[in-house]
């Protein structure tokens, strides 16, 4: 290893050891080896319901560190760094498993050893990274040495250890962290497999404009009402949801690049049924190819857990995420094969499918739309995903996660309220967090407008006005903030401004920020996708409507990563170290623009005028009150920005 790759990597092993202050095993006078973090923060006494019935059945994976965690990281980003000479050098995962994959040895011992306990093995992966077991809470609280309880956290009732958990001092060093016997993955939002029945109807209300300002509120709404000026002008009307041409215009895509030869993995929970079918009447209308038989397939993990579908997990809102992800990236990458993985339940499936995707190695990049809350976890939930996220960029896979649709979550269950907290998994240093915006097409495909995606609401009242004054109250917007985990990853150095990456303690070390880059996500100014939903009489039948979230930035980007792939002729990978050198000229310097907005017309009930309609004024990138801003360069809502085509492309 030479000196310069030795400095690179410093900076993104040290992000992998911040977690480990908080987590790994302590050999204890009773010869137990204490996982310390086991426990989940929310888990404190205030919370406390009562015991868990020891009857009550439990899964869960016992997961095994690499061997040579250092080297591997330091492999991890030595191909994934363009100012490396191992750059593009990645491995394969058997090459990677023969380096760093935990012994068998290893796991035999982890397998006797649940077994002599009570449990039934489910499953071990081929990379050896975990073991997966079933039994009691009455054999869980024995074999780990604790007790359960329950905890009402963020209005649910939650599973959790009320003491760190231990294993015998012989497996300490072997295991790193369990995941599943706290109920941590019910945070999990969006932002055999159990397919969703179609999700209840909403359709797009007009008036709504094809392009930016195509009408305002010059013209009245169908109901005959006139929406008062704002700031002392018309305002534009929301556009119905761009296409995606106009977004591939906007952000400068040439017609020649559609991802072909490049295939991109979507990671959701459950699966929805119409899918296929939704696609090619959605690529239809939109005037593209749809999906080829060979260029279009769904996949289950092995070993996950099968489970009745839960009613609390939503899994119509799943569906229409596997909806959203599909057509995002088909719109940008007509020309890419895009592999479904559907996680069979919300909960520690999703690690799994992850998992499966990085170790059999089906695809170039991966996107995910969806995340936890801040980074309140317990290590058995930090530690082996982003082992699984090292493994990926070893091999040369990219992965996308949304930022999150939150703001800076001050109001959830961060560690600390006070501040901007962004969301895991989105904070990891491997990962490519992608932020959101809000964003106007002109009529020529250019961009007329675009800052960052931070709504305010006033709604029009009665006697035409507003119950807030605009730009009004809160509403949601693109996640971002300052990691209370990870340190500073050597791609941010001299990217990310001190006063961001120092925010939660100027005299401690620089630390991980969020997000990366970004792309349109607001629900005001989103993507029109097409799926088959439910009426209110009981029937299905086909229907676009204008969708948002960082749960669609995530999907373009890496629809948009594909066409760059394709471009280069060679795979990315990990693409952060590669974005945070090309210069500022690659990306859109999303700013503030004060006083803007669209009003929005929506029916009442959703479905028709029949119950008559509602305005509002949505404001853009609202700042009262938000610890994160769009300024002038990398901000903690945009990051690096949107992509310019023009430049990015070259």
């Amino acid at each position: 290893m030479n000196r310069h790759l030795r400095t690179l990597t410093a900076g993104v092993v040290s992000a992998v050891m911040i977690v480990a202050l908080v987590g790994g095993t302590a050999t204890a006078a009773s010869g137990r080896a204490v996982l310390a973090g086991s426990v989940p923060s929310w888990a404190h006494s205030s919370a406390y319901m009562g015991r868990v019935s020891g009857t009550e059945s439990v899964g869960f994976r016992v997961y095994l560190g690499w061997r040579d965690a250092g080297a591997a990281a330091a492999l991890a980003y030595s191909v994934s760094d363009p100012r490396s000479a191992a750059y593009g050098h990645f491995l394969s995962p058997a090459q990677f498993r023969k380096q760093f994959a935990p012994s068998q040895a290893s796991v035999g011992a982890v397998q006797r050893w649940l077994r002599s306990q009570g449990f039934r093995l489910d499953y071990t992966p081929s990379n050896n990274l975990y073991v997966a077991a079933e039994g009691t809470v009455a054999q869980a609280a024995a074999a780990f040495g604790t007790t359960f309880g329950e905890y009402r956290v963020q209005g649910h009732t939650l599973r959790s250890p009320q003491t760190a958990l231990s294993v015998p001092a012989s497996l300490a060093g072997t295991v790193t962290a369990v995941v599943g016997l706290d109920e941590s993955a019910a945070l999990v939002h969006p932002d055999a497999t159990g397919s969703a029945p179609p999700p209840a109807v909403f359709k797009n209300a007009p008036p709504c404009s094809s392009y930016w300002a195509q009408l305002d509120t010059t013209t009245a709404g169908p109901d005959g009402t006139t929406v008062p000026e704002i700031y002392g002008t018309a305002q534009p009307y929301a556009p119905c949801g761009y296409t995606p041409q106009q977004l591939r215009s906007a952000y400068g895509v040439p017609s020649s690049l559609t991802g072909a030869g490049v295939t991109v993995a979507i990671i959701d929970a459950y699966a929805s049924p119409t899918i296929v079918q939704d696609v090619d009447a959605w690529s239809a209308n939109r005037g593209i190819a749809p999906l080829e038989a060979n260029q279009f397939r769904q996949v289950v993990a092995p070993g996950t857990f099968r489970r009745p579908q839960n009613p609390a997990q939503d899994p119509q809102g799943w569906s229409g995420e596997e909806t959203l992800d599909v057509e995002a990236v088909h719109g940008m990458a007509p020309g890419a094969t895009i592999v479904y993985v559907g996680a069979a339940n919300a909960y520690q499936d999703l690690d799994a499918a992850m998992n499966h995707v990085v170790d059999a190695h089906l695809a170039d990049m991966v996107s995910n739309s969806y995340g936890f809350i801040g980074e309140a976890l317990p290590f058995g939930y930090i530690k082996p995903l982003n082992d699984i996220f090292i493994q990926a960029a070893a091999e040369g896979i990219g992965i996308y996660f949304s930022s999150g649709d939150d703001g800076d979550e001050t109001g959830g269950i961060a560690a600390n309220a006070s501040s901007a907290t962004p969301d895991w998994s989105a904070s990891s240093p491997w990962v490519t967090a992608v932020g959101g915006t809000s964003l106007g097409v002109a009529a020529d495909g250019s961009i007329a407008v675009e800052t960052g995606w931070e709504t305010g609401k006033s709604s029009l009242t009665s006697d035409g006005t507003w119950n807030v004054d605009p730009p009004g109250a809160y509403l949601y917007g693109s996640g971002g903030g300052t990691s209370r985990l990870f340190t500073q990853p050597a791609y941010q150095a001299g990217v990310v401004p001190s006063s961001l990456s120092k925010y939660n303690d100027p005299s401690g070390p620089a630390m991980r920020v969020v997000p990366d880059v970004a792309a349109v996500a607001d629900p005001n100014t989103g993507y029109l996708i097409g799926q088959t939903q439910t009426f209110p009489d009981g029937t299905t039948a086909y229907s676009e409507y204008r969708v948002g979230g960082t749960s669609l930035a995530s999907p373009i980007v890496t629809g948009l990563m594909a066409d760059l792939q394709q471009h280069r002729g060679q795979a990315i990978g990990f693409a952060n170290p590669l974005l945070y050198s090309m210069g500022a000229a690659a990306f859109h310097d999303v700013q503030h623009v004060a006083d803007a907005g669209v009003i929005r017309s929506d029916y009442v009930n959703g479905t028709s005028a029949a119950d008559g309609y509602v305005y509002s004024f949505r404001s853009f990138d609202f700042t009262t009150g938000l610890t994160i801003k769009t300024t002038v360069g990398y901000d903690r809502v945009t990051g690096l920005g949107s992509i310019n085509g023009s430049q990015f492309f070259k």
